[in-house]
């Protein structure tokens, strides 16, 4: 749990926004946020006709994008909305060529908590065609055919028809059975049950596993938190992890966040400030696409790129 030396108070607001679930909004903040590649390799080589995409933030209930500008060299956009993505045309590299590209956005970001009660979801329609065929699946190494993760997904919900119960019991199944640890790479959900500690993106990978086999649409979510120091404005605040949840869709109402890994607090019951919320200091980032990819392959941004990230905290809201 987080301890702070201090506590901000702020008042509530309590807004009802047509056409999208019924949700509560907290104060928010302005915010700056910059995200850099600086083109650094350990064993320089040319790279020819390379296209470098980056992610941009999206629009949702509780973020809204005012600007975003290149930093360093210019881009293309392709995409929009929630699949919006920068395109930096880097062309050839010489070895040993330095250069710094990436992004300048400015945000509105807010505290939301959907607010759906079990009863109201009784009797949703059924997940269409399309979206069975694109969230039902395993597109991401997560052993859906493997029997141990088969037969978790049966133990997460046993007899549980409401869809959101359901999804309930899948997250405090998951939490009863991990506890978080830093890794420095994802395994997949099966070796992370069998181990019991997991990173944020492997709870990320045994939550969609599960609520896939039990029919419940699912999608991954990110991508970097804004430290939450609320009382240091105007600062460069640095961001050491990129950071990962979920978002799953009950028909009739939409897309619905939960968290990956912070209200598993060690002991049941589980807090549910996050089911169906986000704080204030999370970043939405390039939902259904990848957030950085690059071509040519068989380069990895690693070899060719060292990131940087930082917020700056203008003002409240």
């Amino acid at each position: 749990m987080d301890v702070r030396d201090r506590a901000l108070v702020n008042r509530l607001d309590l807004v009802t926004v047509p056409g999208s679930p019924r949700h509560t909004l907290s104060n928010g903040y302005l915010v700056e946020m910059v995200y850099l590649e600086e083109l650094s390799s350990e064993d320089p080589q040319p790279v020819h006709n390379l296209n470098w995409r980056i992610a941009l933030p999206a629009n949702t209930d509780r973020q809204k994008v005012l600007s975003v500008e290149p930093v360093g060299m210019p881009f293309t956009v392709q995409g929009s909305g929630d699949r919006a993505v920068a395109v930096f045309p880097l062309g050839n590299l010489a070895p040993d060529e330095a250069g710094m590209f990436g992004w300048r956005a400015l945000l509105e970001l807010r505290g939301i908590k959907y607010e759906i009660r079990p009863e109201e979801v009784e009797n949703v329609p059924l997940l269409s065609p399309e979206m069975q065929a694109e969230y039902l699946i395993d597109d991401d190494d997560l052993g859906m055919n493997l029997p141990e993760i088969r037969q978790a997904a049966r133990d997460a919900v046993g007899d549980e028809g409401n869809i959101l119960l359901k999804m309930l019991k899948i997250r405090n199944y998951v939490y009863d059975r991990l506890e978080y640890r830093l890794t420095p790479y994802i395994d997949g959900p099966a070796q992370v049950l069998a181990r019991g500690t997991a990173s944020c993106g492997e709870y990320v990978g045994l939550l969609l596993a599960l609520a896939r086999l039990n029919g419940i649409a699912c999608r991954t979510v990110g991508r970097y938190k804004c430290p939450p120091q609320a009382d240091v404005m105007g600062v460069p605040l640095h961001q050491y992890y990129n950071h990962v949840w979920i978002e799953f869709y009950i028909p009739g109402v939409g897309w619905l966040p939960m968290e990956s890994n912070p209200d598993d607090t060690g002991r049941a019951p589980y807090p549910t400030r996050f089911f169906m919320g986000l704080p204030w200091y999370h970043v939405e980032i390039g939902k259904e696409v990848s957030f950085e990819s690059i071509k040519p392959q068989p380069f990895s941004i690693g070899e060719l790129a060292v990131n940087h990230v930082r917020f700056r905290i203008v003002r409240p809201l």
